[in-house]
C-alpha cells in the first residue's frame, strides 16, 4: 500500500479533483452494478470530467459530524482503538485502485468504515446482513491495504448500533481488480461510455448531458430496431402486470370496504383517507395573472415517446 496523497489541510475540491485519478471505494460497487443509487455511467463521466460537483445535503452533512462519534462507539463497543488514517492510498501492483479510508484500527492489519444509516434502511441490514454495495466497497480497502479485514460500524438513527466484521475474500478483490482495470482501460482511458443500466442515476446523468432538444433536428436510430421491438414488447407485458395487479388492488379494497387497515399475515395493508389542499393555478393565472407570473418559474425538460407506425 502506498500513500499517494495526505489529506491533511487539504480542500474539499482538490479532495475530489484527487479521487478522479483512480477508482476508489465507493466507485467499486456503482462498477459491479451493485450500487442502486450510483451508477457506472455516472462514474464515467466524473472521471472525465474536470469539474468537482461538491454537493451536499442533509444526509451527507450528519454523515459527516457524527463519524466522530460512530467512532467512539466503536471503540467503546469493542475496546479497540482507531486512529485517522489522514490521506489517500493506493494499491501499487495496481495504481488505478485508490482508498481513502475512515479510521485504521490501532495494533491490527485492519480498518474500520463509519456509517449512519437512516431508519428506512433498517431493513438492509437485519439479521447480519450488509447492503452490496458496502461490501464491494470494503473488499475494495481490502485490496488496496493489503489488511486481513474490515469492520463496519453502522449507527441507524432511533434504532440501533451495529457493528460486523467483513473478511478478505481474494476471490473476490481478484474479480474486483479484474473488473475495475478493465473499466478504467476500456472506458476512462479510451472514451467509451459503460452501457446504460436502467438505473435512475443513469437517466438523471444522460439528462444533465443533453437538457435541452433541437427542435429542427432528426437523426437516423441506425440499428435500433432490435432495441425498439424489444421495449415494445416489454412495454405490453408492463401493461398486463399492471392490470393484474391493479385488478388484485381493487378485490382487496372491496374486502375491506371502510375499513382503513387490513391484515393478512404476513402482510398489512393499509388505505386511508387523507385531505390534500392544492393551489388552483388555473383560475390563479386567469384572476390574478400579476401574482401568477411573479411566481412562476420555467423550467427545460425532455419527454421520451416511442410510437410506431401503423
Amino acid at each position: 500500500m502506498k500513500r499517494l496523497l495526505s489529506t491533511v489541510g487539504l480542500s474539499h475540491a482538490d479532495w475530489l479533483h484527487a479521487r478522479k485519478q483512480g477508482i476508489t471505494g465507493t466507485d467499486a460497487g456503482a462498477i459491479t452494478g451493485m450500487n442502486s443509487y450510483v451508477s457506472a455511467f455516472q462514474v464515467y463521466q466524473d472521471k472525465l470530467s474536470t469539474d468537482v460537483q461538491e454537493t451536499d445535503n442533509e444526509a451527507m452533512r450528519q454523515g459527516r459530524d457524527l463519524e466522530e462519534y460512530v467512532a467512539s462507539r466503536f471503540m467503546e463497543a469493542t475496546g479497540f482503538k482507531v486512529r485517522r488514517a489522514n490521506a489517500i492510498f493506493q494499491n501499487e501492483a495496481h495504481p488505478i485502485m485508490l482508498a481513502d479510508f475512515d479510521r485504521l484500527i490501532v495494533g491490527q492489519k485492519a480498518g474500520l468504515e463509519c456509517k449512519t444509516v437512516s431508519p428506512y434502511s433498517a431493513d438492509k441490514w437485519k439479521d447480519g446482513a450488509i447492503p452490496l454495495h458496502y461490501q464491494m466497497q470494503v473488499q475494495h480497502y481490502l485490496a488496496v491495504s493489503g489488511f486481513d479485514c474490515w469492520y463496519i460500524a453502522a449507527m441507524i438513527f432511533g434504532k440501533e448500533f451495529i457493528i460486523r466484521k467483513i473478511e478478505r475474500d481474494e476471490e473476490l478483490i481478484q474479480y474486483l481488480v479484474t473488473i475495475e482495470e478493465r473499466f478504467w482501460k476500456e472506458h476512462i482511458l479510451a472514451h467509451v461510455l459503460p452501457e446504460p443500466d436502467g438505473s435512475n442515476s443513469c437517466s438523471e446523468e444522460i439528462a444533465k448531458l443533453y437538457f435541452k432538444s433541437d427542435g429542427a433536428k432528426s437523426v437516423q436510430l441506425l440499428g435500433c430496431n432490435g432495441l425498439l421491438n424489444r421495449r415494445q414488447e416489454l412495454t405490453a407485458l408492463i401493461d398486463k402486470m399492471e392490470k393484474e395487479r391493479s385488478a388484485i388492488d381493487q378485490k382487496i379494497k372491496l374486502e375491506m370496504q371502510d375499513a382503513a387497515y387490513g391484515i393478512a399475515e404476513p402482510y398489512r395493508v393499509s388505505w386511508v383517507s387523507s385531505d390534500t389542499t392544492r393551489l388552483d393555478t388555473k383560475r390563479l393565472k386567469a384572476e390574478q395573472p400579476d401574482i401568477y407570473n411573479q411566481y412562476s418559474k420555467t423550467t427545460t425538460s425532455r419527454r421520451f415517446t416511442v410510437t410506431k407506425a401503423a
